[in-house]
């Protein structure tokens, strides 16, 4: 899971001030037998449990030339097992009103039942099968394999997604965030099903993973049912990870000439790792360049003045490892490069000046206040404390995390501003009708 901070779209966790006012989740923590690592929140406003394991089992493991398999790994975990057809697990699901999902991003694997209490019993029992006992039949795996390529294909004529893939590619190269998490059209026909069950072998380790459970159901009770489920869940300890060291990255710009009407754009760089201590001042920073809607300077100055986009925002997507600073638009292509010029501004600006009281103030009225809002259901109650804990956050985090937004001054934020915005590293993706837009200037770096 990547998150981000921007683009109006503030990480789960990147909001966690509004925890502890509106109530920070309460939390018990242990151990399974086997290693599993427990999470439990009771929530008994609704007679429902959800529980979620995560695996550090993401995309970013993908064995070389084999982009894809830890995303087809997942999707087939609830596709058949040793006793249930890929149809008796729906049929079964269907039949208690629950659901159950699994799902790879570029970190982690999430394996998430939700269930009413009343059948929690029968819920786990399946939720224990799909992740023990997965069958990944070959014909599974060849209708999946198929339905991949086909989401790739379509992706094709989104150009928003051709821009995305391409600034990930450019920026990453062959470092293991530089591939889709779904794999590619070259990589995905070449996964066989001895990958699959190699890569699930290697990597679904219980002494790796995270099982929270948030709901109607008290932690002595939970922990029983699932040492009796997952019990039989061994295997020695996980497979360490060590991210590479970058590769340079050219800046040369990467030019996507398509029949359209308006050109997709992306600015920018490597960014930060989700631990890194300068997180919070980067987040109100962030806030208040691009990532605070209607409020921020990016959209203020191109689209509100300007007239030149009719979206603009900026994020940093943030993993275990550096992610990846953007500035992403929408334009016409004639004004792609006077939209580009106008970000490049606004990035050197917040570069040079401190923000002022006003913009750091909304900022931070923004970012501790709308929590609430992001944990008002135990799924989202679940997502948060399992990210919590995935990467290394502090269980104490619902309670700090405000406390570190509030202590954000500006000088704070132009400290970050200088030390994480990078000018002369800007790359730049246009995807758009080529032969409309003019880059001159704007692509070169100020």
């Amino acid at each position: 899971m990547r998150w981000t901070m921007g683009l109006g779209l503030v990480a789960l966790l990147g909001l966690g001030i509004g925890a502890a006012r509106a109530g920070t989740p309460a939390a018990t923590y242990s151990t399974l037998g086997n290693g599993v690592t427990l999470i439990v929140s009771e929530q008994r406003s609704v007679p429902a449990v959800m529980v979620q394991v995560t695996l550090d089992a993401g995309a970013r493991r993908d064995p070389a030339g084999k982009e894809g398999v830890a995303h087809l790994a997942a999707e087939l975990l609830t596709e058949g097992t040793a006793r249930r057809s890929a149809s008796e697990i729906s049929d079964a699901i269907d039949f208690l009103g629950a659901s159950l999902e699994s799902a790879a991003d570029a970190d982690m694997v999430t394996v998430s039942l939700a269930v009413l209490r009343k059948d929690l019993d029968a819920g786990l029992d399946l939720l224990a099968d799909v992740l023990l006992h997965p069958a990944f039949a070959e014909a599974e795996l060849t209708r999946r394999r198929e339905a991949v390529l086909a989401g790739i294909r379509a992706q094709e004529d989104q150009p928003g997604a051709v821009a995305g893939k391409a600034f990930q590619r450019a920026l990453f190269g062959s470092e293991p965030y530089g591939h889709p998490d779904e794999g590619t059209l070259h990589s995905v026909p070449k996964i066989t099903r001895a990958d699959v069950v190699a890569f699930y072998r290697r990597h679904y380790r219980p002494r790796q993973a995270l099982v929270t459970a948030v709901g109607d159901v008290a932690t002595a009770e939970i922990q029983a049912k699932l040492e009796a489920v997952l019990g039989s869940w061994d295997g020695g300890p996980a497979a360490a990870f060590d991210y590479p060291a970058p590769q340079p990255v050219a800046t040369s710009p990467v030019l996507i000439d398509k029949p359209l009407t308006q050109a997709n754009i992306i600015l920018g760089h490597r960014g930060v790792a989700r631990d890194n201590p300068d997180y919070y001042a980067l987040t109100v920073m962030n806030y208040i360049l691009g990532g605070g809607g209607f409020s921020s300077r990016l959209l203020d100055n191109i689209r509100t003045r300007s007239g030149l986009a009719y979206s603009v925002g900026s994020m940093f997507s943030v993993n275990k490892a550096a992610g990846s600073f953007q500035v992403v638009m929408q334009t016409k292509n004639a004004s792609a490069h006077d939209a580009i010029a106008r970000a490049r501004e606004e990035i050197d600006r917040i570069r040079r000046e401190p923000v002022t009281d006003d913009e750091i103030t909304e900022a931070k009225l923004y970012l501790t206040g709308s929590f609430p809002l992001r944990l008002d259901s135990n799924r989202k109650i679940t997502g948060f404390l399992s990210q919590v804990e995935f990467y290394g956050l502090g269980r104490d985090y619902a309670e700090t995390y405000p406390q570190r937004i509030n202590a954000v001054t500006k000088e704070e934020v132009l400290r970050v501003a200088q030390l994480y915005l990078k000018p002369e590293q800007l790359l730049l993706v246009v995807v758009g009708n080529l032969s409309e837009i003019s880059l001159s200037s704007a692509a070169q770096a100020p």
